[in-house]
């Protein structure tokens, strides 16, 4: 089945998304989680990490800080030019991280044919896959321009409220624009705030090839236009990096069998947001952040997040029943795609996510990117999930239903990675930044199959 869909599916979605007309629970949360950022302008610590986040970005985007990447740094480059598309509709440009063969029989049923057309998943799976990424996705918008003028579109100021609430904690807009000196409305910079790498660093590597449709593309077309333009686009959070661990958290719970590579992938599709010169690995942090916390409480059938009216998205009633639903017939169409048992397809992969250790240590590099330590006393030990954020737990359960919610919780507390980052202040969606499910996920596989 082929169905029609708009020019939005292959813009960035998160660019062009309006933003609600009333603000509900689960959008003022996620704002004021991602709200620290607009305070590092006034310690040394906060300045600091500012500082290091421009370094890393441009040593990772040049090629002068070398990853532990999956791919060698060229052939990165034409996979970052390749995620520049946003598959939002069939989450298809995810699917390799479910193997070679088991990727291959997803997108054998769901592709993109060109720019304006793409091959149909079931409702039962499109209508999950719509509504996680029009939530998430709402909330990245919302913060772009909420962070960066504190405005709801780039030039309709927010509520006093909102506003009020961000001078309450001494916040201050176009943080990346003041600290990098390149304010809004500055010969070359963004006119809203938050002008990105492209726009702030003092050397950006040109790399070209062909897009995910096979169109001639380079990062500077890409970022500068005519094929996109981002001159305009606030850096912070990167809605691609939301897109992507949104995507790759719900796959891997459809096929927990290859949960801790479908992370390995989100981590790579952010990161290769830096490799393009779009996004700052703050950025990136952001939106994994957004992502993880806004999947728990979907997962968690959080009733604040259930039967929202976004970005025309078909409201989901129960998430859990959805995925449960989607769950089975997904397996059966990758079954009949594959020839055998998803345990049996899942371990058939040659691809580049076919070596765990080196799985592992791309995704430990991309867990902090080593920035330093913002919050020093949440730097020391680990935070409890249980009392932070317990409905993180449905981040496992969902994908591994023998484990109980208090044995996930437990995973996801031994599992965190270093605190104390620039988003960990202590808070329930703070503690997601700390969260490594690539780790969490191995371990909960162990616990799983220990029973």
């Amino acid at each position: 089945m082929k169905r029609r869909i708009s020019l939005g599916a292959f813009a960035l979605y998160a660019l062009i998304c309006p933003q609600a007309p009333a603000q509900s629970a689960p959008d003022a949360a996620a704002l004021k989680g991602l709200a620290p950022v607009s305070v590092l302008l006034n310690t040394d610590a906060g300045k600091a990490v500012l500082g290091a986040n421009y370094t890393v970005t441009g040593g990772i985007q040049t090629g002068a800080i070398a990853q532990p990447a999956l791919l060698p740094f060229p052939e990165q480059q034409q996979q970052a030019l390749r995620d520049a598309f946003i598959t939002d509709s069939n989450l298809a440009q995810l699917a390799d991280g479910l193997g070679t063969t088991l990727g291959s029989a997803y997108v054998a049923r769901f592709h993109y044919i060109d720019q304006k057309e793409a091959s149909g998943l079931p409702k039962t799976i499109s209508e999950l896959i719509r509504y996680a990424t029009a939530i998430s996705g709402a909330h990245s918008n919302a913060g772009k321009y909420l962070f960066a003028n504190e405005t709801t579109d780039g030039k309709t100021p927010v509520p006093p409220d909102e506003a009020a609430a961000l001078k309450e904690i001494g916040a201050v807009n176009d943080i990346f624009g003041k600290a990098y000196h390149l304010p809004a409305g500055t010969a070359g910079a963004d006119a809203y705030g938050n002008s990105r790498p492209y726009q702030t660093e003092p050397s950006v590597k040109e790399f070209a090839g062909p897009d995910y449709l096979n169109r001639p593309s380079s990062n500077f077309v890409y970022n500068h236009g005519p094929m996109m333009d981002l001159t305009n686009s606030p850096s912070y959070p990167s809605g691609h990096t939301t897109y992507g661990y949104t995507g790759a958290v719900l796959l891997a719970v459809l096929v927990p069998e290859r949960y801790a590579q479908m992370i390995a992938r989100g981590a790579e599709y952010g990161n290769d947001r830096v490799i393009m010169g779009s996004h700052y690995v703050m950025d990136v942090l952001g939106g994994r952040t957004l992502a993880l916390y806004d999947m728990a409480h979907l997962l968690a059938n959080d009733r604040a997040y259930m039967g929202l009216s976004v970005r025309g998205a078909p409201p989901v009633m129960d998430f859990q029943n959805a995925v449960k639903n989607a769950r089975a017939e997904l397996v059966a169409i990758l079954q009949s795609g594959c020839g055998n048992t998803i345990e049996t397809c899942a371990k058939e992969d040659t691809g580049r996510f076919s070596n765990a250790a080196a799985d592992e240590a791309f995704y430990d590099a991309t867990q902090t990117y080593s920035l330093p330590v913002v919050y020093p006393k949440n730097a020391e030990g680990l935070e409890d999930v249980k009392i932070l954020a317990p409905e993180a737990g449905y981040l496992l359960t969902q994908a591994f239903p023998s484990l109980s919610l208090e044995e996930a919780d437990k995973i996801l507390t031994e599992t965190e990675g270093p605190g104390g980052g620039f988003l960990d202040t202590g808070s329930e969606f703070g503690v997601y930044s700390r969260l490594n499910l690539y780790a969490a996920a191995q371990r909960a596989a162990q616990v799983v199959a220990g029973k």
